[in-house]
């Protein structure tokens, strides 16, 4: 089963290694039809420490690596 893949923008790179994403989604509202914006953040591991603050990326769900990464840094395109 192919792992879920997301793109986001990365608003925080502090921590070594670690970066955190911020995927935004929208959807419908079932009822009245207006258009709804969810923001979630992700922690995301960047083995390579190559994801930049304001850096578009690519993240893809991978095993657990720490109490709250669960995914991982695949492509980085710089913004």
């Amino acid at each position: 089963m192919p792992r879920r893949r997301l793109s986001g923008r990365v608003v925080s790179d502090k921590m070594e290694k670690t970066v955190i994403v911020q995927v935004e989604r929208t959807s419908r509202h079932p009822v009245y039809s207006k258009i709804l914006r969810t923001v979630k953040k992700y922690v995301a591991h960047d083995e390579e420490g190559a994801a930049r603050e304001g850096d578009w990326v690519t993240i893809e769900e991978s095993r657990p690596l720490s109490r709250t990464k669960r995914w991982r840094v695949v492509e980085v395109a710089e913004d």
